[in-house]
């Protein structure tokens, strides 16, 4: 579809953005805030406070059925069977050939799965799964949810507050809470590298809670420039970008997602490639990258090592919390070792890099016991 402000359609929280002075742009067809007060003063807020972002343009979609477990890790390289009632895990939907559709959050919900797939891919993903869902699953895309995250430090004592006990939750857990007396899912987690928590509630409820979180003086409304700048800071790849179906698990430096049992029985898409290569490794690898100056390199710049083209840049910019730019993106593994000096092609320019681990800045999850 057309992509232009005009012709985009609207979340349902597009009144609220508009309201708070939301610079509206096109994304994944919906017309998003791409920033409120400044990317720079957002991104610092998240890190320092408590940021409020609307994701509502994702996939929540829900499995019911017999053997739904089963039906899931025919699709994806996950370990849900062993995935307990209210705990969630990372996953990626897989083709034939081991190459990424999509990254995933499923979560068990006890009588059903609740799965969220980005929103750019979210029609592609449905009719990829429909295809080949067993016999017996059902699958609902849920149209009728918004879908919010509250990301940052402080984000736990604002949403305690309107939320109850939510410090129970400890990272990639999930419960029911209520809101407003709305009747919300939340899950402890989030795609910023920081404390924090998403947020299924009713799309015709969704502005009361909002605006019940806003209230709180530890929360500002975040955008889409902040919400990519911190997810680089914190290593963590973009569909469409860092993620496609040229690579692999192996490749996108993601096999935590395959679980041990699935490692040593298979079973999913393209696990004869897949695992080929976790065995013998991979033609390449997704790095991290540090840049010296302050030039940023882009996605589709390409890496060097002297002479030789070595890989190419999926994602870079200024990292406001490291006070430089930083990058990531596909290297050939002969060059992949943290402190391997590059270079990258910034129009016409050689700028000098360096393999760095990720992430640039440090996780802040919660994993154990409340706070």
């Amino acid at each position: 579809m057309s992509t232009t402000d005009e012709t985009a359609l609207t979340l349902p929280l597009d009144a609220l953005h508009r309201e708070l002075g939301g610079r509206m742009v096109p994304f994944a067809g919906y017309a998003m805030p791409v920033q409120f007060e400044g990317i720079m003063a957002e991104h610092s807020w998240t890190r320092e406070s408590a940021g409020l972002f609307d994701v509502s343009h994702m996939g929540q979609l829900e499995f019911r059925g017999q053997d739904i477990a089963a039906a899931l890790e025919s699709l994806m390289p996950g370990d849900f069977l062993a995935l307990r009632e209210n705990r969630m895990r990372y996953s990626l939907l897989l083709d034939d050939n081991g190459g990424i559709i999509d990254d995933l959050m499923v979560t068990n919900r006890g009588d059903h799965f609740y799965v969220v797939v980005n929103g750019a891919t979210k029609h592609g993903d449905i009719a990829h799964i429909a295809a080949r869902l067993a016999d017996g699953v059902s699958l609902v895309h849920r149209t009728d949810l918004a879908l919010l995250a509250l990301q940052g430090p402080k984000a736990v004592d604002a949403l305690a507050r309107v939320a109850g006990e939510v410090s129970t939750l400890v990272f990639m857990k999930a419960g029911a809470f209520r809101i407003e007396d709305v009747d919300v899912w939340v899950s402890r987690s989030g795609y910023t590298g920081e404390d924090g928590f998403e947020i299924s509630v009713p799309a015709e409820h969704v502005e009361a809670v909002a605006r019940a979180l806003l209230a709180q003086p530890e929360v500002k409304p975040i955008g889409l420039g902040a919400r990519d700048s911190l997810r680089l800071e914190a290593g963590l790849p973009l569909y469409g970008h860092d993620l496609s179906t040229a690579s692999t698990p192996i490749e996108a430096d993601l096999g935590f997602a395959i679980s041990k049992r699935r490692k040593a029985e298979g079973g999913f898409p393209g696990a004869e490639r897949v695992l080929g290569q976790l065995l013998n490794g991979a033609p390449v690898k997704r790095i991290g990258l540090r840049i010296e100056g302050k030039l940023p390199a882009r996605e589709g710049a390409e890496i060097f090592a002297g002479t030789e083209k070595v890989g190419i840049v999926t994602s870079g910019g200024f990292a406001p919390t490291v006070g430089a730019p930083i990058a990531m993106g596909f290297v050939s593994t002969g060059h992949t070792a943290d402190g391997t000096a590059l270079e990258i092609d910034v129009r016409g320019r050689r700028i000098a890099a360096v393999a760095a681990p990720m992430p640039f800045v440090p996780h802040r999850y919660v994993r154990q016991g409340g706070q």
